[in-house]
């Protein structure tokens, strides 16, 4: 063997140690690979930091009005776990007021550095009363991608109005904190019916 091969060899079994040791680390400890579990239940209290953008506007003086908007913004864990930490959010919601009847409802959509999504809708009008620091409605879970595939949830809300904000467009701030309750569970298989074909009755 030459002493220009062995000295290649030597120099990269450094490497090669470095690259079995990763594949035990990730082997044995696949949390620092893959990130943080989040599990298949629990709660989680987090806020989400909105900017609301007016789309359009008919306003009746005296009758009423009603103002689409886009809201955007991103979430944070309050106990610094990884369910709902960190998560671009992205909402529509419809401000509604006539009369007696005001109320913001709509839907929303949570990302995930891994592009994994939480759906979700929420109404104004739809209160816990029994968490009296969460009574400016509820989002309601339907269901996700990814690692959030089969979730389910309530999420009582509140609002908390921020700063106006500076410059032309009439854009609001928010945070928004909320109390959630999930579950993620698995998809069923369908079942198909035993066949009865070839079978004689006694």
């Amino acid at each position: 063997m030459s002493s220009g091969i062995t000295a290649a060899a030597a120099a990269r079994l450094p490497l090669v140690r470095v690259a079995v040791l990763s594949g035990l680390i990730v082997t044995v400890v696949p949390g620092i690979a893959f990130g943080e579990s989040i599990g298949t239940s629990g709660t989680a209290p987090y806020v989400t930091h909105f900017v609301f953008r007016p789309l359009t506007s008919i306003d009746i003086p005296g009758l009423g009005s009603v103002t689409p908007l886009e809201a955007v913004g991103t979430t944070q864990n309050l106990k610094g776990e990884a369910m709902l930490d960190k998560m671009s959010a992205h909402c529509m919601a419809l401000n509604v007021s006539s009369g007696d009847k005001k109320y913001i409802d709509g839907a929303c959509v949570l990302a995930d550095k891994d592009g994994d999504k939480i759906f979700s809708t929420f109404d104004t009008r739809d209160v816990d009363k029994t968490q009296a620091d969460f009574s400016c409605g509820t989002h309601i879970i339907t269901g996700g991608t990814g690692k959030y595939d089969g979730i389910t949830g309530r999420e009582p809300f509140a609002c908390n109005v921020m700063p106006a904000l500076a410059g032309p467009g009439g854009y609001t701030a928010m945070d928004i904190p909320h109390n959630t309750t999930w579950e993620i569970k698995p998809k069923q298989v369908g079942r198909t019916a035993p066949s009865t074909t070839g079978t004689t009755k006694p």
